[in-house]
């Protein structure tokens, strides 16, 4: 399978040891590449479940749907054949792809634009973008041309059509991984598995106990190269988990440092000291557009945003050569008395 987008986000730990005991349940893995990174599977098994290779199976199978409509590194996507059309086009677009232009829709204005899905023209140009040719700063010039493609107002719904009125391009990168764990989940809960945690591309969302009776273990990874090391431990029923940060993907030229994330109103890479932020919510769809959000709009301007909308985030700063951490209040009421430190 082709890539379907390779963010570049904090990978989180999976914290799923067992007890030394037997049960007569137990947890089941499997894993894959998909999205030009990989996805992961835990989840226990138990009698009257589908087989291993079964679920397997349904999982690739939704993995491969998303790559077919919404990968923007394959020429026969659905997404890519919209985004070669000219302005003025209309498509008829499968429900799955229309209910994240419709969740873009909605991030982008509760965020006053720090969200929008017509940046691959930006992402491409400064050299992140499925067709860069090389990393490298833009002149004004070149970022002027480029900006007058990118926005979420020349695009429209209309009943099952997507339509665009300038000769924009669409990327989901960041809701797609999101929209992929949620869409597994539901196939499970479907075919009856009740504890499990599906991981695609870091994005993550994890229900139930496992067969000791402890609920499933997420670990915050900290923001430092060359060691991975649990920040914060999330003990997690029932939520999604998205964590963007900047401090992996980057290049640096004449001694300054540009971030693979971008800001829609400016066109540039962030230049705030947020490192890396993590968002818990019901939907990891949702909990994935508003790690990109906030990520946008950094920390002073993310918690604002945050604690109003009661978003349930984990702030990490640079703060010189430290790192200093901040969480919502949401965050605090989910994990003050089920977290381990």
């Amino acid at each position: 399978m082709k890539h379907l987008l390779l963010r570049p986000v904090i990978v989180v730990s999976l914290l799923t040891a067992l007890t030394g005991c037997w049960f007569s349940e137990r947890v089941e893995e499997f894993s894959g590449p998909t999205m030009g990174s990989t996805y992961t599977v835990k989840y226990l098994r138990s009698e009257g479940l589908p087989s291993p290779e079964r679920l397997q199976f349904e999982v690739a199978a939704i993995l491969d749907e998303v790559d077919v409509q919404m990968s923007t590194y394959r020429d026969d996507s659905i997404i890519e054949q919209f985004n070669r059309a000219p302005a003025g086009t209309c498509q008829v677009m499968p429900a799955g792809l229309l209910q994240l232009v419709d969740a873009g829709f909605v991030l982008h204005q509760q965020s006053a634009g720090a969200l929008d899905l017509t940046l691959e023209p930006l992402l491409n140009l400064w050299g992140f973008g499925p067709k860069a040719r090389t990393e490298k700063v833009p002149t004004a010039e070149e970022l002027a041309q480029v900006m007058v493609h990118v926005g979420m107002q020349h695009l429209r719904r209309q009943e099952d059509q997507l339509c665009k009125q300038a000769d924009v391009q669409v990327d989901f990168n960041s809701i797609a991984a999101g929209y992929a764990v949620d869409k597994i989940v539901q196939r499970f809960t479907a075919l009856g598995v009740v504890s499990y945690m599906v991981e695609v591309t870091g994005e993550l969302k994890a229900a139930g106990k496992k067969p000791d009776g402890q609920p499933w273990r997420i670990g915050l990874e900290a923001p430092q190269d060359g060691q991975r090391v649990a920040q914060r431990v999330l003990a997690v029923d029932g939520y999604g988990i998205s964590t963007s940060g900047d401090y992996r993907n980057y290049f640096e030229e004449q001694g300054q440092r540009y971030s693979h994330t971008l800001d829609p109103l400016t066109g540039a890479p962030i230049t705030h000291t947020l490192a890396a932020v993590t968002v818990v919510d019901k939907s990891t769809l949702r909990a994935d557009g508003m790690s990109t959000v906030l990520m946008v709009m950094g920390t002073e301007r993310g918690l604002i945003f945050a604690q109003r909308m009661g978003i349930a985030a984990f702030f990490v700063t640079h703060e010189g050569d430290a790192f200093v951490t901040q969480t919502t209040q949401a965050f605090e009421q989910l994990f003050a008395a089920g977290d381990e430190q």
